[in-house]
């Protein structure tokens, strides 16, 4: 019997060290980081199988499939779609128990703290109109060879794996080619992941030129009164804040706290002590992008009400965005970063208004010079190819691109999400899509352009 028992605790021996050995390959974690790594995985899929689900309007496959592209262990998560409630809970092999809320207007909240509050927030859907884009869903310049490239350029993606979503092209102001995937309409709103920071950032320019008197000195925020006062709001738009911010997006980081276990996804970047002087370090964060919707909420006076309806009225309603949500945490703040579900006709009206210098039909709608100082290369001593929460082309050593004109420069966000907007040839392209690895961006957007 005794050697039964040695047997047996060998054999289990054996196997906790070959998961912990496999865990990384195999579950895209180590198996010392479970508990993190549980409540990443709950968090994530709640959140996005909710927005997935009641934005997008993406079946269970197409979630789980989505997820799965993260860590192998989401195609273990349990999720339980309540359509009445609209909401969805997850668990991961019965542990670690989330579940995130769709409200009108809003998106899809964690319920994670007291968010009774988004409860009382009202949105009055903006009207569709058939008039021709960009005022409109109307598209009467299609180009036939544009289209024919486009539609087979989506058709190689396809057949390469890089999952394609949508395709879009304008040229001269006007939309003259778009191609999409089954189950995607040019009214689908797709998740843009970090291509929302360059959206908050024009939510910032906005807000400054509806009211520019609003106080930009330092401090930001009365939380910083030790020596992160220094920090200015161009050193937030341009990712040299100086902020200790972990953005590796595995459990326990800083990133993934903030998207899947806060109510307050700017709290964790406020907190940040200070690595680097302000404006001389450049810092990819997605937590200072957090920080820059935190500042214009309080602006707004602290109310989620007020904050969507300045979105609302000052961006959406002018630039006919009738099918985008921009989601807030469980505070009521925008999620800055990561959380903005637009069509790709959508995000290509908010590439329209940076290649027009922030004018729409004759109105000014970011403050004069603003979009030339958001595409302007930083200062810091590392990577100046970075602008107002957009990424630049030029301004280096090197193009990003090589293949695109250097005065181009991009929203870009996760899965390979991109609009690119290039001054030289009037163009903007936009892809959505969901590629788990490279994408072909420069070669692609290439043959696009005229």
């Amino acid at each position: 019997m005794k050697k039964i028992i040695l047997s047996l605790l060998a054999v289990i021996a054996a196997f906790v060290l070959a998961l912990a050995l496999l865990a990384p390959r195999l579950l895209g974690f180590s198996i010392t980081e479970l508990g993190n790594a549980v409540r990443v995985s709950t968090g994530m899929g709640a959140k996005l199988a909710c927005s997935g689900r009641y934005l997008s309007g993406f079946d269970h496959t197409r979630n789980l499939n989505d997820l799965a592209s993260y860590s192998p262990a989401n195609r273990l998560l349990d999720l339980v779609y309540d359509d009445q409630a609209k909401r969805v809970t997850a668990t991961l092999m019965g542990m670690g128990e989330t579940s995130a809320t769709f409200r009108p207007g809003l998106g899809c909240t964690l319920d994670i703290g007291d968010s009774s509050a988004l409860d009382q927030v009202t949105v009055k859907p903006l009207a569709a109109s058939s008039a021709p884009w960009p005022s409109g869903s109307g598209a009467p310049d299609i180009d036939p060879t544009l289209q024919k490239t486009l539609n087979a350029m989506l058709s190689q993606d396809s057949a390469s794996g890089l999952n394609t979503r949508a395709l879009l092209v304008v040229q001269d102001g006007k939309l003259v080619a778009e191609s999409y995937s089954d189950g995607i309409t040019p009214q689908t709103p797709l998740l843009g992941w970090s291509m929302g920071k360059s959206v908050t950032a024009m939510l910032v320019a906005r807000l400054q030129a509806v009211q520019p008197d609003n106080d930009t000195s330092s401090p930001l925020f009365p939380q910083w009164s030790d020596e992160r006062s220094q920090i200015s709001l161009e050193n937030l738009l341009q990712m040299s804040s100086g902020l200790a911010f972990d953005e590796t997006y595995a459990p326990g980081s800083d990133a993934t706290e903030m998207l899947f276990g806060a109510h307050s996804a700017s709290d964790i970047a406020l907190q940040s002590p200070l690595a680097h002087p302000p404006g001389s370090y450049f810092s990819y964060s997605s937590g200072t992008t957090n920080l820059l919707a935190r500042w214009v909420y309080e602006q707004l006076g602290a109310a989620p009400q007020a904050s969507v309806d300045f979105f609302q009225q000052q961006l959406l309603a002018p630039l006919a965005m009738a099918n985008t949500t921009f989601e807030v945490d469980g505070s009521g703040v925008f999620v800055g970063s990561s959380y903005l579900y637009a069509p790709a006709r959508d995000w290509a009206r908010l590439g329209q208004l940076m290649l027009n210098g922030g004018e729409w039909e004759g109105t000014a709608l970011l403050p004069e010079g603003w979009v030339t100082s958001a595409s302007t290369p930083n200062a810091s001593t590392n990577e100046p190819r970075y602008g107002y929460q957009f990424w630049l082309n030029g301004g280096g050593e090197s193009l990003r691109y090589p293949e695109l004109p250097a005065d181009s420069y991009f929203m870009l966000g996760n899965r390979a999400q991109a609009v690119m907007i290039s001054p030289s040839t009037n163009t903007v392209v936009v892809r959505l899509g969901w590629t788990k690895g490279d994408y072909p961006t420069g070669p692609n957007f290439a043959r696009l352009l005229p």
